[in-house]
């Protein structure tokens, strides 16, 4: 923990990060008070109940915008038009030549794919205010007689408008900011949730503590049950960093290289791979892919009748549902690996710079044992994003707790991007020391 604060003190000592560092503060408190400006044209609370009959789709819609979307905020939509912009931009590039391309030109290839990214973000929010706004028709507030139509386009311009301008606060973040500016914004969003959900964590202890006749028992069965639940969030925390930060190192030796009369070379590395290589985009994967059925039903039929009541049933907490996203996660975690790690590339790279792995022979042999390695992996995150995700919610939901959001996909993005940000600070503190950042590091203050 001290090393956690020795870097947030070493930042702020150093002039141009302290000012990267206060800029991408004050990018999210923009994006924290935009979520609290309402929508012209609609009634809030009609709004609200509404969201709530959606049950656990609205719950995560509501999560990804940082609370705005029951406040009827104009950033509503979050960045869910962003992730599924560049979850479709990634699997396109797949499929289509040009895209694949793109993606390897290096940093402008991926300057074009953001380009690419963002106009799409625009296209399906658009997309996205138009189905909502229709969802939630009944609480349209009419501001011209008999003209119900003015205030949808007026609510799906203000939606799409919303969504547009977090884009471009991410992409501030990355340009002017710290870096991950999306990421930050996502976890803005999760992290100003918190003091609800220890709320409602509070709530549940003193319900049970009424269960009880003795009013000493209660207070202390309540008491314990906040601390056995806050105990269990904090281990899965730890849990959580551990696996994420676990990586499998491959030793490779590179040979000797005589230049002048100087020798280069002959040292031994490793190739590290993550456990946790896909992050938690196998969930977004998994999540959004069973959005989809009640999203149709919720949205388009309001009497869904045996069939629409069964699929909403279904798909909302039943046993088909975990069942199911049991089965996506492990897909999408082999999947996604399988578009984004390049065991070929990682072959040839060890072998132009005069590398072997031990007891493997170069070129096809290392590409497979690298590849053989990387899918071992594969089933270890794979099991591991369903003891996160789905595990602590079955449990949540079995005991009462559903509402307690202390694990799945919160716990995964909040560490990730808190991990990553630490690493990136400290990474720019390394640069501006001789010594490094893990040695005796004193930063002088700029005058």
């Amino acid at each position: 923990m001290s090393g956690i604060f020795d870097t947030a003190v070493n930042a702020f000592s150093v002039q141009s990060l302290r000012k990267r560092l206060l800029y991408t503060f004050m990018i999210l408190g923009i994006f924290m008070l935009g979520g609290l400006i309402p929508i012209p044209c609609i009634n809030g609370k009609e709004f609200y109940n509404i969201l709530q009959t959606w049950g656990q789709l609205g719950s995560i819609m509501d999560l990804v915008s940082g609370g705005g979307l029951y406040h009827a905020s104009i950033l509503s939509m979050g960045v869910s038009p962003y992730i599924n912009a560049s979850i479709i931009i990634q699997l396109l590039a797949v499929v289509i030549p040009a895209l694949e391309d793109m993606s390897k030109e290096g940093a402008t290839g991926r300057k074009k794919m953001d380009k690419i990214t963002r106009y799409s973000a625009i296209g399906l929010a658009l997309v996205q205010s138009s189905l909502f706004c229709f969802s939630t028709r009944s609480s349209l507030v009419e501001i011209v007689p008999n003209a119900k139509w003015l205030s949808a386009i007026l609510v799906v311009a203000s939606f799409t408008a919303g969504a547009a301008l977090v884009v471009f606060l991410g992409e501030k973040i990355n340009d002017v900011g710290i870096g991950n500016g999306v990421s930050l914004i996502i976890f803005a969003g999760i992290a100003t949730r918190l003091p609800d959900m220890a709320k409602t964590l509070y709530s549940k202890s003193v319900e049970i503590s009424g269960y009880f006749d003795n009013a000493v028992v209660g207070v202390l069965a309540g008491i314990g049950v906040f601390i056995l639940v806050a105990f269990v969030a904090l281990l899965i925390i730890v849990f959580v960093i551990y696996v994420q930060d676990a990586e499998r190192r491959i030793p490779v030796q590179y040979s000797k290289k005589v230049i002048g009369r100087n020798q280069r070379g002959g040292n031994r590395d490793y190739l590290p791979l993550k456990v946790n290589m896909s992050g938690v985009m196998p969930v977004i994967f998994a999540m959004s892919i069973l959005a989809v059925p009640s999203i149709i039903v919720t949205m388009f039929i309001k009497e869904p009748g045996k069939v629409g009541t069964w699929i909403k049933e279904s798909f909302t907490g039943s046993g088909w549902y975990y069942l199911v996203y049991f089965v996506l996660i492990f897909a999408f975690t082999f999947f996604y690996s399988s578009i984004n790690f390049h065991p070929i590339e990682i072959a040839n790279n060890i072998n132009q710079n005069g590398g072997t792995i031990s007891g493997i022979r170069a070129g096809k042999p290392t590409t497979e044992f690298i590849k053989k390695a990387a899918f071992r992996l594969n089933w270890i995150e794979a099991c591991f994003l369903v003891l996160v995700c789905i595990v602590p919610t079955v449990v949540g939901t079995l005991t009462g707790f559903e509402n307690v959001v202390f694990a799945g996909t919160s716990v995964l993005i909040l560490t990730s991007v808190a991990a990553d940000l630490i690493r990136q600070v400290e990474g720019e503190l390394e640069v501006r020391s001789p010594k490094g950042f893990l040695e005796d590091l004193t930063v002088k203050k700029s005058k």
